[in-house]
């Protein structure tokens, strides 16, 4: 049997409906922005593999790193112990991140940075003696799919099965010029209770592509803190360069209490996740009582390998020719971004630093859904092209060695499908 065969024996996929999805693509090695099948057909990766992968698939330095460090240490539980890649890899992070990140918490992906982000916050006021227990999200928002990162995501068809089971959240529309003013006053009504705001900076990623002003988010967070309320920025997605800058949070002049980190964080080599915080936060967790510990930990929190893939990949995000790629795939997109805005089968075209996002119109409310987006992904694979469209947003979010050949290739085969699919 071949691969396919075999994994549609033994596997589930996931945000996968088995009955009806397409076969598999086997794919059986990756280099640079490129995956290749077990046909040898070759796909560019221009999803970068779920956002993760920042600098290509088998990068040498990565995997040299990751090579070495198995030949050293490939596992120590951190309660109790540390060891050097933990150290170095929380001294760098801190060292590019704002000044007023103190700490580094270790998980294991981007759900369980910001499950240690909501627990941070509650506790943090229960140490206190505050009961302060809601949380503020936006509407539509994502931040993973364990049980306390799906709470404070906007309900949808995705959560509907665990609504009854979720905690009780506030939800805000994204803020904007005309209800600003809303948003704020929303906050002080309810600052008594409220211990945290909870948002994903500038970009709503799985919402599909989402944008909004890095102003109004900077004027939300200082409303927040004026009025005693922790915020949290969830840089799962946005981290590492995606927004054109090394962190969303860059755009703004207010600083989170709490910043959330994994996908780009490892150079999509292996899972890690972290959650930093500041030190007010984590000296309210310090104490002669017991009982005031953050009890959140993994088996494998702060695995040595996992580390050692994470300072590699900064090895490379920090070099000036990553910059410099990150400036000319946002010029690019910005370019054709322009050139196909008035194309009238597309609702909206936005774009981000890396993040270009093409909304197609459907004619229908349920967008998510709509038949188009298995039409679009079978006409961009069989081009070579992975695009895995959010619904009807179509959206390229390549690694930074893109070519730009490549990105040419890309845009006309979007043209050439605006031009062959649809009215």
């Amino acid at each position: 049997m071949g691969l396919v065969e075999r994994d549609q024996k033994v596997i589930w996929h996931p945000y996968t409906q088995m009955k009806t999805a397409l076969p598999p693509v086997p794919i059986v090695r990756g280099e640079g922005a490129y995956l290749f099948a077990e046909d040898g057909t070759k796909y560019i990766d221009a999803v970068s593999s779920w956002w993760t992968n920042i600098h290509g698939h088998a990068h040498p330095h990565i995997a040299q790193k990751v090579a070495d460090q198995l030949k050293q240490l490939e596992h120590v539980i951190f309660a109790g112990f540390t060891h050097p890649t933990a150290i170095e890899l929380a001294e760098r992070l801190l060292a590019i991140l704002p000044d007023n990140q103190q700490k580094v918490f270790y998980s294991d992906n981007g759900s369980t940075a910001v499950e240690v982000a909501i627990k941070m916050c509650l506790q943090y006021w229960h140490n206190r003696g505050l009961k302060k227990n809601k949380i503020l999200a936006f509407n539509n928002a994502y931040h993973g799919d364990t049980f306390g990162a799906m709470a404070v995501s906007g309900r949808s068809a995705f959560t509907a099965a665990f609504d009854s089971l979720l905690f009780e959240v506030e939800f805000i529309d994204l803020p904007n010029e005309s209800n600003i003013s809303n948003l704020k006053s929303y906050i002080s009504n309810l600052k008594s209770q409220l211990a945290c705001f909870i948002f994903e900076p500038l970009v709503q990623g799985s919402a599909g592509m989402i944008m909004y002003e890095a102003k109004y988010l900077n004027e939300l967070m200082l409303h927040c803190r004026q009025e005693g309320v922790l915020t949290i920025d969830d840089e799962v997605f946005t981290g590492f360069g995606r927004t054109g800058k090394p962190f969303a949070c860059n755009h703004v002049d207010e600083k989170p209490d709490i910043m959330c980190f994994s996908k780009g964080l490892t150079g999509g080599t292996m899972a890690l996740g972290v959650t930093t915080c500041t030190k007010q936060i984590f000296e309210a967790f310090l104490s002669d009582d017991k009982l005031k510990t953050l009890f959140h930990g993994h088996s494998f929190t702060a695995n040595p390998i996992a580390c050692s893939s994470a300072l590699a990949s900064m090895d490379i995000f920090l070099e000036e020719h990553t910059n410099a790629s990150i400036k000319r795939i946002s010029e690019q997109h910005a370019a054709f971004a322009d050139k196909i805005r008035d194309n009238p089968k597309l609702k909206n075209v936005r774009q981000t630093g890396t993040i270009l996002a093409l909304e197609w119109h459907t004619g229908s409310n349920t967008s998510y859904f709509s038949s188009l987006r298995d039409v679009l992904y079978r006409y961009f694979l069989d081009a070579g092209i992975i695009l895995r469209p959010l619904g009807n947003v179509v959206y390229i979010l390549p690694p930074y060695c893109i070519s730009n050949a490549d990105l040419e290739y890309i845009y006309s085969k979007i043209e050439q499908a605006l031009v062959e699919i649809g009215d």
